[in-house]
């Protein structure tokens, strides 16, 4: 179906190296799309492997370091001068666990500048860039901690809160001048930023046994929504955090 595809298309993908960031990447690439991975290292060479045997055209890799978003916005504020961006996907992210009262806040900090400040530097000069030429599509990955609050995560969870929120504010300001601004909010999901609960026998069960689907998702598990909120498809759909959680929230 072509209202899929994602031919002739240039994606910018944060945090691309592995899970979740790299699956969309070599997704967008099966669907037709250019990309241009901004990661923390240029150490993505299983990344552009995948984007290579998925048929995918040109792959180019930009650094940052996320967790100095004045920087991040500098290097976003160049490639929007050098390239147009039709999809910006936010996926860079960190988590760092501990009991609120036990938070440092150097550790609170980090993750705030990680997961929401990089963010708003990335997304702030491209989207600029996606309304001057009247078209776009931004998809941020969003967290079940959007919507619930958690244990142990305070910045983690503040920051996905916020994140939701942006995309709603984002969606209202540009959503006229043709840029559809969504978010992804994924379930459980197999990847570094859980694997200290999956060591875990006990909270890996209960986890797991919440979940409808009877399964932690894996990264492949959020392409097909990815793509959706990057193609034609959703041109109608505008601040939407789309949960794709195997039922968590249903439960």
């Amino acid at each position: 179906m072509t209202v899929f595809s994602l031919k002739g298309r240039t994606a910018l993908v944060t945090g691309a190296r592995r899970g979740i960031g790299a699956a969309i990447a070599a997704g967008y690439a099966a669907a037709g799309a250019d990309l241009i991975l901004l990661a923390r290292d240029a150490a993505l060479e299983d990344t552009l492997e995948a984007i290579k045997q998925n048929g995918g055209g040109e792959a180019t890799v930009v650094t940052a370091d996320f967790a100095a978003p004045a920087a991040v916005e500098q290097v976003a504020t160049q490639i929007a001068r050098e390239r147009r961006i039709d999809i910006l996907v936010n996926n860079a992210g960190t988590i760092r666990r501990a009991p609120a009262a036990g938070t440092a806040t150097p550790d609170w900090q980090h993750v705030i500048d990680v997961n929401l400040n990089s963010t708003w530097a990335v997304t702030r000069p491209i989207g600029a860039a996606m309304v001057q030429h009247g078209a776009g599509k931004i998809v941020t990955i969003a967290s079940l901690l959007s919507f619930q609050g958690g244990v142990t995560v305070p910045a983690y969870t503040a920051s996905k809160h916020a994140v939701a929120g942006l995309t709603k504010a984002l969606a209202n300001e540009w959503g006229a001048a043709g840029v559809q601004v969504n978010a992804i909010a994924p379930g459980y999901i197999s990847t570094d930023n859980t694997t200290e609960l999956r060591a875990d026998p006990a909270r890996e069960a209960a986890i797991r046994d919440r979940i409808p689907a009877g399964r932690w998702g894996r990264p492949e598990d959020l392409v097909g929504a990815a793509v959706f909120l990057a193609s034609a498809a959703s041109d109608y759909v505008n601040g939407h955090v789309l949960a794709v959680d195997g039922g968590w929230l249903a439960r």
